[in-house]
């Protein structure tokens, strides 16, 4: 669907416009970074599990990726005609609009669908500058990879653009070639790549978004201190009747600070569970308590020392290296054969039969 100059008000209005500027690029997901990111994921923790500690997608790496809006409230057409009336292009813009939430935001497993519990939404375009997209696209994001984690769950849906995107800004080793073109918002800087990536070992960029090519095209609104400070929230994120919680407070080294023994991780498989389908008898009581987070966001943002060097402590490696399960494969798994001696019971679990040498020609 075509952007069209006429629509752009609207959805700048709707804190919009920048991730429809996303529209514009060509966007090639690579497969096998996204799936050993997604075999990392800790559905208890929302972050993924690596040899050097946690790691996840924020609220500051939505704003900087796809330049949405964090503060706020939690929740196919023909070309437009150039002599269209303002109501006509209003129709348009909600059109567009809906085209973002349903294929680049809150895409699922069907397509290119978008439910209807939009369109009041979308009804009054003056409200929707008001909403917090990015708390609820990441929610959506959380769930999806929560959904994935489950054996029985083959596909992944959510906003693997910004994953992709993300993989990329923070870990450079899994950068294509093209990576030289810092656009706004950020996640298309790398519509045009080649993907024939080899990996050899797995670094953390922790200060992705400082460097002055960065800071010259990021858009003033990203950075006003009423919006970046809600980076370092511990809330609820909240997206129509999936709530999930961001760990801000386990990934601090990507925030600036030093990353200490981490506080176990709230307990919310109840709400894994639910996906608005079936009886809503417990919406009331359910969200209420979580809606009260998130209205409180502004009294859970975490203090600490911004730090030349933001790596993890001494005493948190210490503590992770002993209680992570930083490898998919079993420990036995990773020992290398060679060093293992033939057991002494060998000969009883199979004979071993040694071919007699075969009588060579003679030619004497």
């Amino acid at each position: 669907m075509i952007l069209h100059d006429r629509i752009m008000p609207y959805l700048d209005s709707a804190g919009l416009l920048h991730v429809a500027r996303l529209n514009d690029y060509w966007f090639k997901l690579d497969e096998p970074p996204i799936s050993a990111f997604v075999e990392q994921w800790h559905p208890e923790t929302h972050t993924f599990h690596m040899p050097f500690g946690e790691c996840t997608v924020t609220l500051q790496d939505m704003a900087y990726q796809f330049g949405l809006p964090i503060d706020g409230f939690p929740n196919r057409f023909r070309v437009m005609p150039t002599d269209a009336t303002e109501p006509t292009v209003q129709v348009y813009a909600r059109g567009y609009i809906m085209m973002l939430l349903s294929m680049m935001l809150f895409g699922d497993k069907s397509g290119a669908r978008v439910h209807l519990r939009w369109l009041p939404y979308v009804a009054d375009l003056d409200e929707l500058g008001k909403y917090s997209w990015g708390s609820a696209t990441l929610c959506w994001l959380y769930r999806c990879l929560c959904r994935v984690a489950n054996r029985n769950v083959k596909n992944l849906a959510g906003t693997l653009a910004l994953l992709q995107s993300w993989i990329f800004w923070r870990f450079p080793t899994f950068r294509p070639r093209g990576f030289d073109v810092i656009l706004w918002p950020l996640a298309s800087s790398h519509h045009v790549l080649s993907f024939d990536i080899t990996i050899l070992h797995v670094t953390v960029y922790l200060d992705a978004y400082s460097a002055l090519e960065v800071i010259q095209v990021v858009h003033p609104d990203i950075l006003r201190p009423e919006h970046t400070h809600l980076w370092k929230s511990t809330t609820a994120l909240i997206y129509f009747s999936s709530i999930e919680w961001h760990h801000v407070d386990r990934v601090l080294s990507q925030l600036g600070g030093v990353q200490h023994v981490s506080k176990p991780a709230i307990n919310i498989d109840f709400l894994l569970s639910k996906d608005g389908q079936g009886p809503t008898h417990w919406f009331p009581e359910v969200f209420a308590t979580w809606h009260e987070c998130w209205d409180q966001r502004h009294q859970s943002v975490l203090t600490f020392q911004l730090v030349p060097d933001p790596r993890p402590s001494v005493e948190y490696l210490d503590w992770w290296y002993r209680v992570a399960c930083r490898f998919l494969s079993h420990d036995r798994d990773l020992v290398d054969p060679r060093q293992a001696g033939i057991p002494a019971d060998a000969p009883v679990r199979g004979h071993i039969v040694v071919p007699a040498r075969q009588q060579g020609p003679n030619f004497a």
